[in-house]
């Protein structure tokens, strides 16, 4: 019975736990009315509240403390739980209706408190903390007004205290210690500043302020033209300190300004030379430029002896009225009249039309000059070829007045650099360009092979396909920059090409050709191909080469020390001269004289096979009759395995008739035979 009771009481109080809490009305329908029915029993029947609550409350919760006040904030349900959050927190609940302040930016459901306890969480205890904030890594723009400039370096209680909550705010908020509370303060910047114009511009601060600097006012931010002095031109750009200066209360005068006549401000620098006002000649844009709009509506330029064309319409007054002397006469016949001194220091002063700057130049402007090809073709310097394409001032650098005009132009050379170092200044070319290139393009070279053939080294063979920077290649022995080099003083093959042989030729390479000089690498080799030997004479070496020995490849002989190297690095003088030195003993040794087998008792140069060996002079047994025409391997039929190869051995050989012919047969017939 008891452990029965106990089961019914648990399973009651895991009911009650589970229940879902949802936000009530006025009306209680069937579900609710059984959650009353059974939290009436609950109350009966469970002695402590605890068993009821998850916890204890806050102590900011603690008035509502109890299991009689869980509908506070709860509605008994089945359902989703719902709470009420906003019921109490209604200063919270018009922001979010209002989209104002933080909790409007978390996108909260109007009139739903169930996404506050994602961040509040109750039932945790008094000493429980509901709102926790991490100062350095909240996002202040969260709140509808972001932190700005000097603003964002200031602690939070500088600006949220209770006396900058309005009072309007203080009805709404339910927290009566305003230290407690981030709520109420007014973002205006009268809120926290003194207004120092006194209302006079407004309560809108941010409309000539900033928050990064204070005094440095934003003058696009105010719109002047609201005044009854809109800026315009070069006035948009004044300090505004500049016309509202200090009045006897020592602050900026922002009325009271005279502005109806310029010269309200400004000095007449005409010292009253004309009766007309200034805006007659002059705008805002610009006092001094004759290119303001304002001043040639207002002063007709052309109806003077000099209208302002091109250029001359942007030039200041005052760079031709000297002193704004406006009705001194000024000569302009001429452009030498205001131009001087000549800016070409008088290169032009002798050619027709003298130095007058029309000629090559215009009003409208100075730069490009009328001067062109055509010009230029009429000069003792026509342009042609790539020059044609150059502009003015590659040739004629740059140096303002200092640009030289006149120049000399008979050799390749005034104006271009020696890029061969001086190779070609001596006879035959003396540094004549020409005689290699055009004016079309520099490359190729106009250098023909028949012209190398004139040289000292003419191409033949394979020297004819090499490309020229193979032989020509960049030296760094030149200065001040590497220069292909054209000239050698050794001509020989090796000046060129390395020695593979390494000098083991060096005699036979110095040897006198039918031109009188050394014959080098032509002593074996010609430009046909390098694999081409009719030069070299091996009758003249220590093993002339004769039989099949005279069509066997070198290399068969001459062999490399690595098969990776070919004959590259071959040492040909220590070729073998011994026939065992290059063929292997097919014999097995068996004809070895102190561990040599001289193939040259048996066998020569010109064929392997009949072997020379003389059987009657050498051997016991001399073939004689029918005996001479028998092969060897009739009577030499002994075979022996020598380094896994089957070798045909001469010893012991048979000498009686019976040996081969049988018991029956007698010597005399054998020998008939």
């Amino acid at each position: 019975m008891r452990e029965s009771r106990i089961s019914r009481h648990t399973k009651a109080k895991t009911t009650v736990l589970n229940m879902r809490l949802v936000k009530t009305d006025c009306t209680l329908t069937k579900p609710r009315f059984l959650g009353w029915i059974v939290l009436t029993i609950l109350w009966t029947l469970i002695p402590a509240a605890a068993q009821i609550s998850p916890g204890p409350l806050s102590r900011a919760h603690q008035s509502i403390n109890g299991v009689t006040n869980c509908t506070t904030c709860h509605e008994l349900s089945t359902g989703q739980p719902t709470f009420k959050c906003l019921d109490c927190h209604t200063e919270i609940a018009w922001r979010v209706r209002a989209r104002k302040g933080l909790h409007a930016a978390y996108n909260l459901k109007t009139g739903s408190s169930s996404e506050c306890v994602t961040c509040h969480s109750e039932h945790n205890g008094e000493d429980f903390a509901l709102t926790k904030w991490d100062l350095k890594t909240f996002d202040h723009q969260q709140t509808g007004w972001g932190l700005e400039g000097k603003h964002t370096g200031l602690e939070c209680n500088r600006c949220h205290t209770p006396e900058r909550v309005s009072k309007s705010e203080r009805a709404e908020i339910n927290v009566k210690d305003l230290t407690r509370t981030f709520l109420g303060v007014s973002p205006s910047c009268t809120a926290c500043h003194q207004d120092q114009h006194n209302g006079r511009l407004g309560p809108n601060c941010l409309q000539c302020h900033n928050s990064i600097d204070w005094k440095s006012i934003s003058v696009g931010k105010f719109d002047h033209s609201t005044t009854r002095y809109p800026l315009t031109g070069l006035h948009a750009e004044v300090a505004c300190q500049r016309c509202h200066t200090p009045g006897t209360d020592k602050q900026p005068r922002y009325v009271g300004i005279a502005f109806a006549n310029c010269t309200d401000c400004h000095s007449d620098p005409h010292r009253g030379g004309f009766s007309q006002t200034c805006q007659s000649c002059h705008s805002t844009v610009g006092w001094n430029k004759t290119s303001v709009p304002g001043l040639n509506r207002a002063f007709a330029h052309s109806q003077t002896n000099f209208p302002l064309l091109g250029k001359h319409a942007e030039v200041d007054c005052v760079q031709c009225h000297a002193k704004a002397d406006f009705k001194k006469p000024l000569p302009f016949q001429k452009c030498s009249d205001c131009h001087r001194p000549d800016p070409h220091g008088g290169q032009f002063a002798h050619r027709s039309g003298g130095s007058e700057c029309s000629s090559c130049h215009s009003v409208d402007s100075f730069k490009p000059a009328k001067f062109g090809l055509k010009e230029h073709a009429e000069t003792a310097y026509p342009l042609q070829g790539k020059h044609a394409t150059l502009q003015c001032g590659q040739c004629h650098l740059p140096k303002g007045k200092a640009t030289l005009y006149k120049m000399k132009f008979q050799r390749c050379t005034d104006c271009h650099t020696d890029e061969h170092a001086g190779q070609f200044t001596v006879a035959p070319h003396f540094n004549r360009c020409e005689n290699c290139h055009t004016l079309q393009r520099f490359l190729p070279s106009t250098f023909s092979l028949r012209r190398h053939n004139e040289t000292p080294f003419g191409l033949s063979g394979g020297h004819v396909a090499v490309a020229c920077g193979d032989c020509h290649q960049l030296s760094r022995n030149f200065t001040p920059k590497p220069t292909a080099r054209y000239h050698w003083q050794n001509l020989a093959c090796t000046s060129c090409h390395a020695d593979p042989h390494q000098g083991r030729f060096k005699t036979l390479m110095q040897q006198t050709g039918v031109n009188g000089k050394p014959l080098e690498c032509e002593a074996c080799h010609s430009t046909t191909a390098w694999k081409e030997f009719s030069g070299f004479d091996h009758s003249k070496t220590s093993f002339p080469l004769s039989g099949v020995h005279a069509v066997t490849k070198c290399i068969d002989c001459h062999r490399p020390p690595s098969p990776a190297v070919a004959l590259l690095n071959v040492d040909f003088k220590a070729a073998p001269a011994r026939c065992e030195a290059c063929h292997a003993d097919i014999h097995g040794s068996q004809f070895a004289k102190a561990g040599v087998t001289p193939c040259a008792s048996c066998h020569d140069s010109t064929k392997w096979k009949p072997s020379l060996f003389d059987h009657d002079k050498e051997t016991a047994f001399a073939l004689q009759g029918a005996h001479r025409n028998v092969g060897c391997d009739a009577c030499h039929k002994l075979t022996r395995t020598v380094r896994s190869s089957t070798v045909l051995f001469y010893l012991p050989a048979p000498k009686e008739c019976g040996a081969c012919h049988g018991p029956d047969v007698t010597t005399e017939s054998a020998s008939r035979n």
